[in-house]
């Protein structure tokens, strides 16, 4: 399996360059040359596997020759393994039609962890292999941070500084992030968005004197191979409801669009989706995007979903390249200079030929501060469960969709409850505990230094901190 740029003029790389890449060196994302093809008796054969299982079978045609099935399975056995659930993602019915797929019973309670535990091991994996160091590098509008640093702290010839928006995420989300006293381990909270962070982070993989110093690597979603291990959960997840005889459709409280594209990515490889709805809240640039084409960046809100606070979201460009060129065709040039336009305008109008590709498999739905209460309101009251703000927007948005009876909707629940405690309590007058395991989080000592969100800073303090085993041999 091969790997090109949605950009069109980076390197092509396998998979394990693509893990240790992160971004492409043209500024675009990472994407596989053509979509492997499940069949049908195929999707069959893996009903009833352990969730382990099923994440081999799923992410080995886009593994190549980088790792042998046999060292893929030790790999997600060891991944999954940490889980507090025996399914690893289990799924909870709340009537007839609609079910929860649960994501956050992973050491950091959100959906993060379900791939970067893997994207942990596999960078522990190739770099051991090469006896290279790596400086990850990313910024988190919650959950990504959290569940990045759990997956790294401690291994061998990695180091991570983490970007977090100043005073806009819940305190569980900043503490398990802070608390983290692993000498590979940098959290940095600076003053502006998660936009601003997110800007910073992708200059630096553009930054030739940076990289001439670091050999960087990416966790977030921009990172293909954390993607793909997302992906795995919609087959687990279909395959319980029935799959590949039946489709089922998948509500995604949406920000970065890395979720929701795996779903699509699912979809291309076989798995029968009926539609995967895009829930986003009042940042709607997804919205906006995919009901009427325009693809315009505003001010970010804050709101009591902070990892949906985001008006750029970088994946979308794998989706529009997906649907961009003639005769299924793909064409990074004209990929390269759409994102230029909006990356200088910070607006842009997406091709009749996108609009209408994303309309066959996608719909979005825009949920605002009352209808995300009122989610968590009545689920806590008609099926007793509590549920985090995400999840919510998710679910306000499934209720809204028009799909037959017999089409089973998945809500993906990004978080635990808990991570948004004071939220939770404001909507159902209940405050979730936190989980046993992390029930000491806030006697726990914080390391974490504030920084303006300004380029120069941030690069600086990278530079004078990093290790000298983390840097390239000269």
């Amino acid at each position: 399996m091969k790997y090109v740029s949605t950009r069109g003029s980076a390197p092509v790389l396998d998979f394990e360059g693509v893990t240790l890449a992160g971004l492409a060196n043209d500024g675009g994302l990472y994407i596989p040359e053509s979509w492997p093809q499940f069949s049908h008796a195929e999707i069959a054969a893996m009903r009833g596997l352990p969730y382990a299982e099923v994440a081999a079978r799923v992410m080995e045609p886009f593994v190549g020759e980088a790792l042998t099935p046999e060292r893929l399975r030790e790999l997600t056995a060891e991944a999954y393994g940490r889980f507090s659930h025996k399914a690893v993602v289990p799924l909870v019915q709340l009537d007839q039609q609609h079910w929860l797929m649960e994501l956050f019973h992973g050491p950091t309670l959100a959906f993060k962890d379900v791939a970067l535990q893997m994207l942990g091991l596999l960078f522990e994996e190739f770099l051991g292999r090469r006896d290279e160091k790596l400086t990850l590098v990313g910024a988190t509008s919650g959950d990504t941070g959290s569940a990045a640093i759990d997956a790294v702290a401690g291994r061998e010839g990695v180091e991570i500084f983490m970007l977090h928006p100043e005073g806009r995420i819940s305190d569980v989300q900043r503490c398990q992030m802070t608390t983290v006293l692993a000498p590979n381990v940098f959290n940095i909270a600076i003053s502006g968005s998660f936009d601003d962070g997110q800007a910073a982070v992708k200059r630096m993989f553009g930054d030739e004197a940076l990289k001439g110093t670091l050999r960087l690597g990416a966790v977030n979603s921009i990172n293909w191979a954390r993607l793909l291990a997302q992906v795995v959960y919609y087959f687990a997840t279909a395959l319980q409801l029935g799959a590949p005889d039946r489709s089922t459709a998948f509500s995604v409280p949406t920000g970065n669009f890395g979720d929701v594209f795996a779903g699509y990515v699912a979809a291309k490889m076989g798995l029968p989706i009926a539609k995967l709805v895009v829930a986003t809240n009042v940042n709607d640039i997804l919205h906006r995007a995919l009901s009427t084409g325009d693809y315009s960046a505003g001010v970010v809100t804050p709101t009591a979903a902070p990892s949906m606070d985001i008006q750029v979201s970088s994946n979308f460009e794998r989706l529009l390249f997906d649907l961009t060129g003639s005769g299924g065709t793909r064409d990074g040039a004209a990929m390269a200079a759409q994102m230029a336009g909006f990356e200088s305008t910070r607006a842009m109008t997406l091709t009749n030929q996108q609009r209408a590709g994303a309309a066959e498999l996608f719909t979005s739905i825009r949920v605002d501060p009352d209808g995300m209460a009122q989610a968590m309101r009545r689920t806590h009251e008609n099926c007793g469960e509590i549920i985090d703000p995400h999840t919510a927007i998710g679910l306000a948005a499934a209720h809204q969709v028009d799909l037959p009876g017999d089409v089973p909707v998945v809500t993906l629940a990004t978080a635990h409850p808990a991570k948004f405690r004071d939220a939770v309590e404001r909507a159902t007058g209940t405050r979730p505990p936190l989980p046993t395991r992390i029930g000491d989080l806030f006697a726990r000592e914080e390391r974490c230094v504030s920084l303006p969100g300004e380029y120069d800073a941030l690069t600086a303090y990278i530079l004078d901190t990093a290790r000298p085993s983390a840097q390239p041999d000269a």
